[in-house]
């Protein structure tokens, strides 16, 4: 693996802001870290040719933030976000900016959709096992700047404290009545559902919160596999969202595990609520090994299959479950090639 290609691509991308199209989310940085851990930074390069024109350049500051609680989820502030992170990781180590910001942060892990959690787990992946580079330092602002500005909660977040494996607390989260739309109007629906403070508790906990949220990541690729066929591109969220907070509890403070799970079970299960399918569907074939369905995700080419296999790989290689290759499969089938 040549992470320095990587950080070529941080460079390029830079200049790039974390949305385009209003509100779709630059998924540039995270997939091109995927390939490279998985062995395909060689791609890296003209996969982003062709990814790249469709993004737009990044906001600029305007206006310094006085008030950081005033300007969390402003969204028309993205610019200013960006510029504050950047000045704070000039100023502070890397690590000692993640922990200030987590706990602030966290309560609005549905920012983007997921995505600004998701962007600041592989920055810290990449950051604590490859080490420290400009450009991965610069890759963790604006993942931190995207979550920031976008800062969301899940609506009605409750946490678990029930009986239910990983498995049975997802199957029994409640669907939204009106599964059409965009995040917003989907997560809104969340608090007139019967069930879903119920179904958020009945997760069982344990005092191993790393376990726990490998349980809730294995749970979710596992069920994409069979309930992704009505919105393939995001429900791969309900998996990549936890395990990018599985990513980062090793660069966390303990006293911040404990929130850390039961925030990304929520948004695990809200994502579940919003996207997945009410009836199952038979699992893809999966590939015949972990390299070869990797593989396949990186010549389909779109970001959320890419994104996809890299969580997938993590559950096979915790399970050796097969159902997690078959839900690769199941992406590449279902979502559009770049």
């Amino acid at each position: 693996m040549n992470f320095d290609i990587l950080d070529e691509a941080y460079t390029r991308l830079r200049s790039t802001g974390p949305e385009f199209d209003d509100w779709l989310s630059n998924h540039g940085p995270m997939a091109a870290e995927a390939l490279a851990r998985h062995g395909h930074e060689h791609k890296i390069p003209k996969w982003l040719d062709g990814y790249s024109k469709r993004l737009e350049a990044a906001p600029r500051p305007s206006v310094m933030i006085d008030d950081w609680r005033a300007a969390l989820g402003d969204a028309r502030r993205l610019g200013d976000w960006l510029g504050w992170f950047d000045s704070e990781l000039r100023d502070r180590p890397w690590t000692q900016v993640l922990q200030a910001w987590w706990p602030r942060l966290l309560p609005g892990i549905a920012a983007g959709a997921t995505h600004g959690v998701i962007r600041v787990g592989h920055a810290v992946r990449v950051l604590r096992e490859e080490g420290e580079t400009a450009a991965r330092v610069g890759e963790l602002a604006h993942g931190l700047g995207y979550w920031a500005a976008r800062w969301q909660p899940v609506p009605g977040a409750t946490a678990p404290n029930g009986r239910l494996d990983a498995a049975s607390a997802v199957a029994s989260v409640p669907t939204i009545p009106r599964q059409v739309g965009g995040i917003r109007s989907r997560l809104a629906q969340l608090e007139d559902i019967d069930g879903w403070p119920q179904a958020q508790r009945a997760l069982a906990t344990s005092p191993d919160w790393e376990g726990l949220l490998r349980d809730v990541v294995n749970a979710a690729v596992r069920r994409y596999a069979t309930h992704a066929h009505s919105e393939p591109v995001m429900l791969v969220h309900a998996a990549t969202a936890p395990n990018a907070v599985l990513r980062a509890l090793p660069s966390l403070p303990d006293d911040l595990w404990a929130p850390s799970a039961a925030a990304a079970w929520s948004a695990s299960a809200a994502i579940h609520a919003a996207y997945a399918s009410a009836t199952s569907a038979p699992p893809a074939r999966p590939a015949a090994t972990a390299a070869d369905a990797f593989d396949r995700a990186a010549q389909h080419g779109d970001e959320h299959v890419i994104k996809l296999a890299d969580t997938a790989l993590d559950t096979y290689a915790w399970t050796g479950d097969t159902q997690a290759l078959a839900a690769v499969e199941t992406a590449a089938n279902l979502v559009d090639p770049l």
